[in-house]
Protein backbone atom coordinates (compact mmCIF):
# COMPACT_ATOMS: atom_id res chain seq x y z
CA UNK A 1 0.00 0.00 0.00
CA UNK A 2 3.06 2.27 0.24
CA UNK A 3 5.59 2.58 -2.54
CA UNK A 4 8.85 4.50 -2.93
CA UNK A 5 10.16 5.11 -6.43
CA UNK A 6 13.62 6.53 -7.20
CA UNK A 7 14.79 8.15 -10.40
CA UNK A 8 17.68 10.20 -11.74
CA UNK A 9 20.53 7.70 -11.71
CA UNK A 10 22.81 7.13 -14.64
CA UNK A 11 26.32 7.38 -16.01
CA UNK A 12 28.28 10.58 -15.47
CA UNK A 13 31.88 11.69 -15.81
CA UNK A 14 33.94 12.52 -12.74
CA UNK A 15 33.34 16.10 -11.68
CA UNK A 16 29.80 16.11 -13.01
CA UNK A 17 26.44 16.29 -11.25
CA UNK A 18 23.27 14.27 -10.87
CA UNK A 19 20.05 14.81 -8.96
CA UNK A 20 18.21 11.82 -7.56
CA UNK A 21 14.51 11.93 -6.72
CA UNK A 22 12.36 9.66 -4.60
CA UNK A 23 8.60 9.93 -4.29
CA UNK A 24 6.49 8.07 -1.75
CA UNK A 25 2.93 7.21 -2.69
CA UNK A 26 0.01 5.22 -1.36
CA UNK A 27 -1.63 5.27 2.05
CA UNK A 28 0.58 7.81 3.86
CA UNK A 29 -0.39 9.83 6.90
CA UNK A 30 2.97 11.25 7.95
CA UNK A 31 6.63 10.87 6.94
CA UNK A 32 9.05 11.53 9.77
CA UNK A 33 12.44 10.95 8.13
CA UNK A 34 13.65 10.39 4.59
CA UNK A 35 17.15 9.11 3.84
CA UNK A 36 19.45 8.10 1.04
CA UNK A 37 21.66 5.04 1.35
CA UNK A 38 24.13 3.59 -1.10
CA UNK A 39 25.86 0.29 -1.63
CA UNK A 40 29.00 0.06 -3.74
CA UNK A 41 30.33 -3.20 -5.19
CA UNK A 42 32.05 -5.21 -2.47
CA UNK A 43 30.92 -2.88 0.32
CA UNK A 44 28.08 -2.83 2.82
CA UNK A 45 25.24 -0.36 2.58
CA UNK A 46 25.96 3.04 4.11
CA UNK A 47 23.92 6.09 5.02
CA UNK A 48 24.61 8.99 2.67
CA UNK A 49 22.24 11.66 3.94
CA UNK A 50 19.04 12.12 5.90
CA UNK A 51 16.45 14.82 6.43
CA UNK A 52 13.65 15.17 8.97
CA UNK A 53 10.21 16.57 8.33
CA UNK A 54 11.42 19.80 9.93
CA UNK A 55 14.38 20.12 7.58
CA UNK A 56 17.24 18.97 9.82
CA UNK A 57 19.92 17.26 7.72
CA UNK A 58 22.92 15.02 8.24
CA UNK A 59 25.57 13.71 5.85
CA UNK A 60 28.25 11.09 5.66
CA UNK A 61 31.72 12.61 5.96
CA UNK A 62 32.61 11.36 2.50
CA UNK A 63 29.95 13.52 0.81
CA UNK A 64 29.89 16.65 2.98
CA UNK A 65 30.30 19.76 0.87
CA UNK A 66 29.41 17.92 -2.34
CA UNK A 67 25.93 16.46 -1.79
CA UNK A 68 22.78 18.20 -0.63
CA UNK A 69 19.55 16.57 0.52
CA UNK A 70 16.18 18.33 0.41
CA UNK A 71 12.51 17.40 0.54
CA UNK A 72 9.14 18.63 -0.60
CA UNK A 73 6.70 17.57 2.09
CA UNK A 74 3.66 18.44 -0.02
CA UNK A 75 4.83 16.03 -2.72
CA UNK A 76 6.24 13.36 -0.37
CA UNK A 77 9.47 13.65 -2.31
CA UNK A 78 13.13 13.71 -1.28
CA UNK A 79 16.01 14.80 -3.50
CA UNK A 80 19.74 14.23 -3.46
CA UNK A 81 21.77 16.77 -5.40
CA UNK A 82 25.19 15.27 -6.10
CA UNK A 83 27.95 17.60 -7.28
CA UNK A 84 31.64 17.09 -8.02
CA UNK A 85 31.05 13.37 -8.36
CA UNK A 86 33.96 10.98 -7.91
CA UNK A 87 34.45 7.40 -9.12
CA UNK A 88 34.15 6.25 -5.51
CA UNK A 89 30.56 7.55 -5.50
CA UNK A 90 29.63 4.73 -7.87
CA UNK A 91 26.94 2.64 -6.17
CA UNK A 92 23.30 1.66 -6.10
CA UNK A 93 21.42 4.42 -4.28
CA UNK A 94 18.35 3.57 -2.21
CA UNK A 95 15.64 5.81 -0.82
CA UNK A 96 14.33 5.11 2.67
CA UNK A 97 11.31 6.59 4.45
CA UNK A 98 10.18 6.22 8.04
CA UNK A 99 6.44 6.77 7.90
CA UNK A 100 3.01 5.84 9.17
CA UNK A 101 -0.15 5.17 7.17
CA UNK A 102 -2.57 6.21 9.93
CA UNK A 103 -2.41 8.29 13.09
CA UNK A 104 -3.09 5.14 15.09
CA UNK A 105 -0.51 2.99 13.26
CA UNK A 106 3.16 2.50 14.21
CA UNK A 107 5.94 4.00 12.09
CA UNK A 108 7.71 1.63 9.72
CA UNK A 109 10.64 1.69 7.30
CA UNK A 110 9.99 1.58 3.56
CA UNK A 111 12.55 1.21 0.78
CA UNK A 112 12.72 2.02 -2.88
CA UNK A 113 13.99 -0.35 -5.54
CA UNK A 114 17.25 1.55 -6.00
CA UNK A 115 18.81 3.54 -8.80
CA UNK A 116 22.30 3.01 -10.18
CA UNK A 117 24.91 5.77 -10.26
CA UNK A 118 28.12 5.17 -12.18
CA UNK A 119 30.90 7.76 -12.21
CA UNK A 120 33.61 7.28 -14.81
CA UNK A 121 37.18 8.56 -14.61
Amino acid sequence: QVQLVESGGGLVQAGGSLRLSCTASGNIFSINVMRWYRQAPGKQRELVAGITSGGTTNYADSVKGRFSISRDNAKNTVYLQMNRLKPEDTADYYCNAYLTSHYYSPYSDYWGQGTQVTVSS
